[in-house]
């Protein structure tokens, strides 16, 4: 059969959790054995999320093609276990780029360029694109930002018209907040009416409401916003806070939401979902025998959402070892030499977090060094693994002013350095090593131990490397290579094999943990800081 389309769009306040509820409805028809894709139109200017500072819009979350997307296509994977690509996350300015690019080769044939159709037509272009290849039953498309936000509108007009021209193939469901006001002690569905009218002004009628609340809501309360909002009632769904984001999924599925997007584009209900794995998770997750305290050191830490991948595979990680991994965040510029002691009092491991640049870079090297002396489990992504090498570097190998070229362009020991084929670079946006690369994995390393199998792969998103000059000097001290890149030599994975658990990694493992695949490496480090 030919693609189905569902659109997610949200209402009345930002951060509301359309892609926990676009993931959760993916999920459930997953359970139910169709083909599912997700996909996320983000309203900024931005390419992609590759320069936008983690305070702006939280991690930037990269796919096996090496798109730099956003956060929210790590939920689509971590529910539904499927990867996703460049197409499923678009933004206005790889739209306007796109169609600027066929008007300077003539594409248009003279004619004015505007946002409608052209514009329109191009995001209509990409919404259908994973549909058009036959590999999905339902595209589930999460248009990013709320109703009434000029950056969106371009995005709901195609929405409208793609409507139009699909009929009864798309749903469009839409995500509003009922606030309770204690002061009177009542839901007020106001908001909602007024999402959904403006949502109506744009000539977009929705079918669906799924109203976020933090209390129950009755019958009555339903009624009245079918009513108002032109929804059948049993089409009011209730989307009321849970303890954890994988709870939705059980929550919607009691709701019937996937029955309910399945009837109104009349295809077959199949089975019902199959969640047994899924509930065996949660489980697992809420019955917990241990407790083990994780330092995730970084400089972005006052944002959770910077590391979002990181913390979900904590969660992943503590499931598979029936324990609960708490996770205390410890800002990289607030420690030192001097407190670091007393900072890391009480914890079973750290990780230390990826970044660029120099800010927090001392605080980092203070805590690996705490960790390598006192045998305390150290996992280090992507710069945590380079501040490693410059830890051990300096401190074990006594190389004095050994640095990053990053961070000291002129060191004489650059003992992390620019990768030979960034050397030529100059534009900043998705042009670092960004993808899955294969590593092959030394046999007997904690590494190998982890995976189980000796050849990988991985994400990657940076521009500097080990530099292998170094490689002897640090392996006859005790730090050596554990995986490397089977065409070019990178060192991939360091480890201390006298250490307790000692383990960098140049890629980023984060990104491939799910709740049906935890992450190897998030599962080990977890099983060393229990032990």
């Amino acid at each position: 059969m030919s693609s189905i389309y569902v659109c997610v769009t949200g209402g009345v306040a930002s951060s509301l959790g359309k892609g926990i509820i676009a993931s959760s409805l993916a999920k459930l028809l997953q359970a139910r054995v169709y083909r599912v894709a997700n996909q996320k139109l983000d309203p900024y200017i931005n390419i992609d999320p590759g320069t936008l500072n983690p305070y702006e819009h939280g991690e930037c979350y990269v796919t096996d093609d090496g798109a730099e997307t956003d956060l929210d296509l790590g939920h689509y994977e971590r529910f539904t276990d499927c990867p996703t690509s460049q197409a499923n996350n678009i933004t206005t300015g790889r739209i306007y780029q796109n169609v600027i690019n066929k008007e300077r080769r003539g594409d248009f044939l003279g004619k004015t360029v505007q946002i409608v159709p052209h514009i329109t037509d191009e995001i209509k272009r990409n919404i259908k694109l994973l549909g058009a290849k036959g590999e999905y039953d339902v595209v589930i498309t999460e248009i990013g930002g709320t109703v009434g936000d000029i950056e969106s509108l371009p995005f709901l007009e195609a929405v409208r018209q793609l409507r139009w021209e699909l009929g009864e193939k798309s749903v469009l469901i839409h995500l509003t907040l009922v606030p309770f006001l204690s002061a009177s002690g009542e839901l007020k569905t106001k908001p909602t009416q007024h999402s959904v009218k403006s949502l109506l002004e744009i000539g977009v009628q929705p079918d669906i409401l799924v109203l976020r609340t933090e209390h129950k809501l009755n019958s009555d309360l339903k009624r009245k916003v079918a009513l108002f909002c032109n929804v059948q009632p049993e089409a009011v769904i209730e989307s009321i806070d849970v303890d954890t984001i994988y709870e939705v999924p059980v929550r919607m599925e009691e709701e019937k939401l996937d029955q309910i997007v399945l009837e109104k584009l009349e295809l077959p209900l199949n089975s019902e979902p199959d969640l047994e794995g899924w509930k065996k998770f949660l489980y697992k997750l809420n019955n917990y025998e241990q407790e083990v305290e994780i330092g995730l050191i970084g400089k972005y830490v006052e944002l959770h959402d910077a590391y979002k991948s990181i913390a979900e595979a904590f969660i992943h990680a503590g499931a598979v070892n029936d324990c609960k991994v708490n996770v205390c965040w410890i800002h990289s510029e607030d420690i030192n030499d001097e407190n670091i002691a007393e900072n890391l009092k009480g914890l079973d491991g750290i990780l230390v977090a990826p970044g660029f640049g120099n800010r927090g870079i001392g605080g980092k090297l203070s805590a690996i060094k705490y960790a390598r002396e006192n045998n305390l489990p150290f996992f280090g992504i992507c710069l945590g693994m380079q501040m490693a090498v410059i830890e051990f570097a300096r401190n074990v190998l006594h190389i004095e002013g050994a640095d990053s070229t990053e961070m000291s362009p002129k060191t004489k020991h650059p003992v992390i350095d620019l990768m030979e084929n960034q050397k030529g670079v100059t534009e900043k946006g998705g042009t670092m090593r960004l993808g899955s690369y294969k590593c092959v994995l030394l046999e007997g390393s904690k590494a190998y131990e982890a995976y189980g199998q000796k050849v990988v792969e991985e994400r990657h998103r940076h521009r500097y490397e080990f530099n292998n000059e170094y490689k002897e000097q640090f392996e006859k001290a005790d730090m050596i290579t554990t995986g490397i890149n089977p065409d070019t030599g990178l060192t991939e994975i360091i480890e201390i094999p006298s250490h307790k658990w000692f383990l960098g990694t140049q890629f980023h493992p984060e990104y491939k943990s799910t709740v049906i695949k935890p992450h190897p490496l998030f599962v080990a480090f977890a099983k060393a800081c229990l032990s």
